[in-house]
Formats: structure tokens, C-alpha cells, sequence
């Protein structure tokens, strides 16, 4: 069964809630039936690079606030992301367009790698303070991940995989989605934002259910011959 995950690199929840649903899958008894698939999603499409500006000011400004009330906003968040494990150092994030980290993660899905790039990309910007839209970190990040260096490099330098991001993006909006981060599980049941661990645990488990009941069992016709049974004996 799939389940679509709709994150912006820069969304401090999509994080959270994403370790909150990686804990909620470790404990489901079929989560070797669960795949996982990364969508794209941008908050501030239209954000520019903000030399000197930092994400509290950066807040302050986008949302009409007072730079202290910014500043006590993250703080509150960066105490829900060490609740489940997770390190932000909001003193060090830099203001950025996710875009081409977005069209990393699309390049490294083809690889079978969405969720480490995912992972990786989170990382730089929450705790390492990386800036996720200079190509030479996404190109180390994409390196990291194991992703041919100049594969990486020349993916970037064109403009390959923009239109991935954007179908993404128009297909989250369709899906009713109004920010992120999204979960969608077998295009059947949606859960929007950073829940509890048993939030998604409820979720996976009905979602499943109705998944397997849709499912048909083969049933073979058998002829039986020399073989070797699991318990070792060989007849």
C-alpha cells in the first residue's frame, strides 16, 4: 500500500511529523507492505535568497509580528522537534528557496533514494544551517546520498525536474490539501500536519485493512517433487 508524503524542506513540522509517522511505520506489523513516497511542496514559492536576514526576522516580517514574538515562536518549536529526537538551531538556518532541493529530492527518487535525500535536506537546513539552494551543498548532499557527483551537478545546472515539483505541488492542491505536511494512504485517507504517532498508527491500520481486502489471493496448483523444507530436511 502507498502513502504519499507532501514536505517542504523549510516547513519546521514536516520534520517533526515525519519522524512522528517513521515511529508510528517501525511499529506496524505490515510496514514491509508500506511504500513511502516523497512529494514536493512549496510554502514560499516565490521566496528570494535574504542575505543578513535570519529566519526570525525573515517570520517577523512574513507573517505582520514583532521580531520577539518570532523568535519565542521558534523556540516553541524547536522544543516540540527535541520531543522526538530532532536538533534545530534556528540561530544558524538560512532564508532560501527550496525549489532546487526539491528537484534533488525528484532526481533521487528515480535512484530509489527520495527518503534519504529527504532526510539529508532536513538536516542541512534545521540543524546544520546549510543553505539548501546553493547548488555545491545539494550537490554534497546528492554525493552523501549516493548520487553520481556530476549527475547531480549537471541535473542542477539544467532544468530538469521542475515540472515534477510543480505536479506535485498542483496535485497536493487538488487533493485539498492546504499546506504541508500531507499524508496521503492509498489515496484514500489524508492526515494533515505533525500528529501524534497514534494518529498515523489509527490511520495505516484502517487504510490497510481496506487495502488488503482489495488484494487477491493466489491460490497454486502444486506438484509435489524432491525439495528441501524450511526446517532443514531434505526429502
Amino acid at each position: 500500500m502507498k502513502v504519499e508524503i507532501w514536505s517542504d524542506i523549510m516547513c519546521p513540522f514536516c520534520y517533526i511529523g515525519k519522524r512522528k509517522f517513521e515511529a508510528a511505520l517501525e511499529k506496524f506489523p505490515e510496514k514491509d507492505k508500506i511504500e513511502v513516497e516523497w512529494k514536493s511542496f512549496q510554502l514560499n514559492p516565490d521566496l528570494k535568497s535574504m542575505p543578513g536576514t535570519d529566519v526570525y526576522e525573515y517570520l517577523a516580517q512574513h507573517k505582520g509580528i514583532s521580531r520577539e514574538q518570532s523568535v519565542q515562536m521558534h523556540r516553541q518549536v524547536a522544543r516540540s522537534a527535541s520531543e522526538v529526537g530532532l536538533t534545530y538551531n534556528f540561530d544558524q538556518a538560512v532564508v532560501a528557496n527550496s525549489f532546487d532541493a526539491h528537484r534533488l529530492i525528484q532526481l533521487a527518487k528515480v535512484h530509489n533514494l527520495g527518503a534519504a535525500a529527504e532526510e539529508k535536506l532536513f538536516i542541512a537546513y534545521f540543524t546544520e544551517g546549510k543553505d539548501i539552494s546553493d547548488h555545491d551543498t545539494l550537490i554534497g548532499i546528492g554525493e552523501a546520498i549516493g548520487l553520481d557527483r556530476k549527475l547531480v551537478a549537471d541535473t542542477l545546472a539544467s532544468g530538469e525536474f521542475a515540472g515534477a515539483v510543480n505536479l506535485d505541488v498542483r496535485e497536493a492542491e487538488q487533493l485539498g490539501a492546504r499546506g504541508v505536511p500531507f499524508f496521503v494512504l492509498d489515496r484514500k485517507y489524508g492526515v494533515a500536519g505533525a500528529q501524534p504517532s497514534e494518529a498515523f498508527t489509527e490511520a495505516l491500520t484502517q487504510a490497510y485493512g481496506e487495502w488488503r481486502k482489495t488484494q487477491p489471493l493466489t491460490t497454486l496448483d502444486i506438484t509435489d517433487g524432491a525439495s528441501c523444507s524450511v526446517d532443514g530436511t531434505c526429502e
